[in-house]
């Protein structure tokens, strides 16, 4: 029996290497600036980050950060058949275990810089991406990098297409609004910590 697409987004084979929540958690100890949180979003957050989403026109959906799935498999459980979700992550355990764990055509998992999502898109075949997320800690992050990822973002994005942002500090807002023509803003208390929720809009052609 041929396995569908929605079946393998949902693959936990948990028999190589630590499970999502201890992986989540070296990579934190590891790499602090790079991770937001020390445990994974809640799905609350991920419904209400995603809501906004127009899935039956997304193409690609591009994820900054993913770490262990968390909304990858939500992601990929709302898109058509025929788009694409690509991840980067600098973490090459966070890219090791969701190339192993996550077995789904549409999925491709980057190491490398958000910073390059540029070349990394076009790489993939396309000129644009749909919708950017992102939970990159802005405001830990080194001098320079946001403001570069948020440009490179801007860029990226096609008209009509949005930058989702959730942060636990709102002062990323500041590397999204110069790059993106409306931002809207949201909370999400059942959340652990609340979090903040950036919807960064670029207008339609």
């Amino acid at each position: 029996m041929t396995e569908t697409a929605s079946n393998a987004a949902r693959r936990h084979s948990g028999a190589h290497g630590p499970g999502p929540l201890a992986l989540f958690l070296k990579g934190f100890i590891k790499h602090p600036v790079m991770v937001g949180s020390i445990i994974p979003s809640s799905t609350k957050l991920i419904d209400k980050m995603l809501a906004p989403v127009d899935w039956e026109n997304t193409k690609l959906f591009v994820e900054y950060g993913p770490g262990v799935g968390t909304f990858c498999r939500p992601i990929l459980e709302r898109m058509r058949p025929d788009a694409m979700l690509v991840v980067i992550d600098t973490n090459a355990d966070f890219v090791d275990y969701l190339r192993r764990e996550i077995r789904d055509p549409r999925f491709h998992v980057v190491e490398g810089s958000a910073a390059d999502v540029e070349k990394i898109v076009a790489d993939k075949g396309f000129d644009h991406a749909d919708y950017v997320l992102s939970g990159l800690p802005f405001s830990t992050l080194p001098d320079g990098v946001g403001e570069e990822i948020g440009k490179a973002t801007g860029r990226v994005v096609r008209p009509g297409g949005a930058f989702l942002v959730y942060q636990f500090s709102p002062k990323c807002r500041d590397y999204i609004e110069p790059n993106f023509d409306r931002i809207e803003r949201g909370r999400e208390w059942w959340n652990i910590p609340p979090a903040v929720l950036f919807w960064g809009w670029k207008n339609e052609a």
